[in-house]
């Protein structure tokens, strides 16, 4: 198991996919480096990455070859935007190319994407796991050194059911969760400022809350998060997140 990459090293992840998980963990991840932090983030979705496209950042040209060794281990440069140390799959391979690698070579991927990457002074890395508790989930833990896990739900009975089954996956790695984030929890009208609840509430003993995870907060649906440029108070329930996040990991870091 290699040595944590900065101080603190999340894993950001989700019982299912289409709960806007890549969507937070950049904005998180963006809302820590408004509070001055160096923050690195690693998009670790080997086969679905969706970082670079959010970042205005694609390769066309399909990639010949995946490097592992060239008279030494191949080291990688994180991509700086925004103000992130970013790294992804999806900086190696083109915006259309499959990723078609066997399964013992996917885990030497992985670790490639962990452990040699030229991260520069972070304090905080955000790892971006794909949906689900598969193989890859597992050998993200046996590879890097995690101070703990956010998970991300959609406002759904069926995202807490599968979130509550990530929960499960991660006590039984006797990882510490961090806290939970409720994504795409409502919705505020652009022309009367009235609070729209698009789904119908979750019942309480079917939520992860009911699980004992601790609710960070809730982020409003608004397609303002797919520009470049948003308002301050777009920006805050972000802030707020980031705020808990810190305060979470350092309760952990001095107990």
């Amino acid at each position: 198991m290699t040595e944590r990459a900065a101080r603190f090293v999340v894993a950001v992840g989700s019982g299912k996919g289409g709960v806007g998980k890549s969507t937070v963990s950049l904005h998180v991840a963006l809302a820590l480096r408004r509070r001055g932090l160096n923050v690195g983030l690693l998009d670790a979705d080997l086969y679905g990455p969706d970082i670079p496209l959010m970042v205005n950042l694609v390769r066309e040209t399909p990639a010949g070859r995946w490097d592992f060794w060239r008279g030494g281990d191949v080291r990688l440069e994180p991509v700086e935007r925004h103000g992130l140390q970013i790294m992804s799959v999806g900086f190696l391979l083109g915006e259309r190319q499959a990723l078609t690698l066997g399964a013992p070579l996917l885990s030497a991927a992985l670790r490639q994407l962990v452990e040699q990457v030229e991260w520069r002074a972070l304090d905080v890395l955000l790892i971006d796991l794909p949906p689900g508790t598969a193989d890859l989930q597992q050998q993200l833990l046996g590879v890097v050194r995690l101070a703990g896990a956010v998970v991300v739900v959609g406002p759904q009975d069926v995202a807490h059911l599968d979130a509550r089954k990530f929960v499960d996956f991660l006590r039984a790695a006797d990882l510490p969760i961090l806290g939970g984030i409720e994504n795409m929890a409502g919705l505020v009208c652009p022309h009367c400022g009235e609070r729209i609840e698009v789904f119908a509430p979750v019942v309480d003993a079917r939520s992860i809350w009911s699980e004992g995870v601790h609710l960070l907060g809730r982020i409003p649906l608004d397609p303002g998060l797919a520009i470049d440029r948003q308002s301050s108070e777009q920006l805050e329930p972000f802030d707020r997140i980031a705020v808990r996040l810190l305060d979470v990991l350092e309760q952990l870091a001095a107990a």
